[in-house]
C-alpha cells in the first residue's frame, strides 16, 4: 500500500520506519523550516531511528497527499486546526486519515477526529492509532499492543488487517469517544506521576491509577462514550509507559515542575494543554475532575504540588464506586 506520513517528529519517524519495515510504501512529509526534517533529510536518521532509503522525504504537502489514500497525522494536537484549515483546499475525498496523535483542543474541548470532520467534512474517513509503547522499545524489536478506533468498524478492521505485525498486536477499538478521551487523558495522568516523584510521593502512585482512572471514566460515560474504556490500551494500559518511564515527555515535565526548576522544557508535553481542556469539559459536563483540577492549578502555580496533596486529602470522603 502507499500511505502518507504527515510529521516527522520522534511518532512520525517511527510510523514510516514501521509502516516501511512491513512491507509498504512511504512517503514522509515535514515543514522545511523544521529542524527535525533537515536533520533526516541530511543522515536520513534522528535519535531514535535511522529511515531506509525507500521512504521518500518530502517538504510538498500537495505531493504527500496525492501519494495515497490512508494518511497518517503526527503533530502536535493543538497545531490540528490550522494545519487542516491550509490543506482543506486540496482533494481529498474519500482519504483515511489515521491521526497518532493524543490530545484535547485547549480552547473548545474537542476531540481530535471532531475537528477533523469539522473542517474537511464527512467525505473523508477517520481513525485513531493509540496506546501503549515508546519508539525507544520498538525500534529494538520489543514489541506493544496498540488500538486502532473508528466510527466505522469495517475501517478499523481493514487498517488492523494491514498494519499489524509480530512487532505491535492490535486491538479493535469501538469506541471512538473513549479511545480518544482516554488517550489524552493518560498524558494528564502521566504530568500527576511525575509530580508525585518529584516530590517523593511515589507511594501514591497506586492511589493516582486507581482513582485517575475512574475520574477519566466518568468524563467518557457523560460524553457518550463507554466507561470501561478508561481501562483499556488507550488509557489505564498506557499508564506504564506514561507515569512510569523517563522516556515519557509528559513524565518528566511533571517531575521537573514538581522540584521548581525553572529549567526550560524543549520537548512536547501534550497533557498541558490537555488538563485545561478536561477540567473544561468537566464543568460543563457537571463533572468532578479533582485530579485533573489539581494538576492545572500546579502547572499554573496556584497551589504547590504538597497544597494539591492536602486539598485532595481534605476532599469530602466518598463510595469508592
Amino acid at each position: 500500500m502507499n500511505i502518507t506520513v504527515l510529521g516527522c517528529g520522534r511518532w512520525g519517524s517511527f510510523m514510516a520506519w514501521y509502516l516501511n519495515k512491513i512491507g509498504h510504501n512511504i512517503i514522509l512529509w515535514g515543514r522545511e523550516s523544521s529542524e527535525k526534517f533537515q536533520e533526516l533529510k541530511l543522515n536520513r536518521k534522528n535519535s531514535f531511528l535511522e529511515l531506509d532509503e525507500k521512504i521518500e522525504l518530502t517538504s510538498d504537502i500537495k505531493k504527500a497527499l496525492e501519494f495515497s489514500e490512508i494518511i497518517l497525522v503526527s503533530i502536535s494536537s493543538q497545531a490540528l486546526r490550522s494545519f487542516l484549515e491550509n490543506i482543506k483546499n486540496l482533494d481529498l475525498k474519500n482519504k483515511i486519515f489515521v491521526l497518532c496523535m493524543k490530545g484535547i483542543e485547549e480552547n473548545t474541548g474537542k476531540r481530535l477526529s471532531e475537528i477533523m470532520y469539522e473542517i474537511l467534512g464527512d467525505l473523508i474517513k477517520v481513525a485513531v492509532w493509540v496506546g501503549p509503547g515508546h519508539v525507544q522499545d520498538f525500534v529494538n524489536n520489543i514489541p506493544n499492543c496498540m488500538v486502532i478506533d473508528s466510527d466505522n468498524n469495517n475501517l478499523t478492521e481493514y487498517l488492523i488487517e494491514n498494519f499489524s505485525s509480530d512487532l505491535i498486536r492490535f486491538y479493535y477499538g469501538r469506541d471512538l469517544i473513549g479511545t480518544e478521551i482516554g488517550a489524552a487523558a493518560k498524558n494528564v495522568m502521566g504530568i500527576a506521576a511525575g509530580i508525585l516523584d518529584g516530590i517523593n510521593k511515589e507511594c501514591l502512585k497506586g492511589a493516582l491509577m486507581s482513582r485517575g482512572t475512574r475520574e477519566i471514566s466518568r468524563l467518557i460515560k457523560v460524553l457518550g462514550g463507554h466507561e470501561l474504556s478508561a481501562y483499556g490500551l488507550a488509557h489505564l494500559g498506557d499508564y506504564q509507559a506514561t507515569l512510569f518511564s523517563e522516556y515519557s515527555n509528559n513524565y518528566k515535565f511533571g517531575k521537573l515542575i514538581s522540584n521548581s526548576n525553572k529549567q526550560k522544557f524543549d520537548n512536547l508535553a501534550e497533557g498541558v494543554m490537555t488538563s485545561y481542556a478536561l477540567v473544561k469539559l468537566g464543568k460543563e459536563n457537571n463533572i468532578d475532575m479533582p485530579i485533573c483540577e489539581a494538576v492545572c492549578d500546579i502547572i499554573s502555580g496556584k497551589i504547590t504540588p504538597e497544597e494539591s496533596i492536602s486539598r485532595l486529602f481534605s476532599r469530602t470522603i466518598k463510595q469508592e464506586f
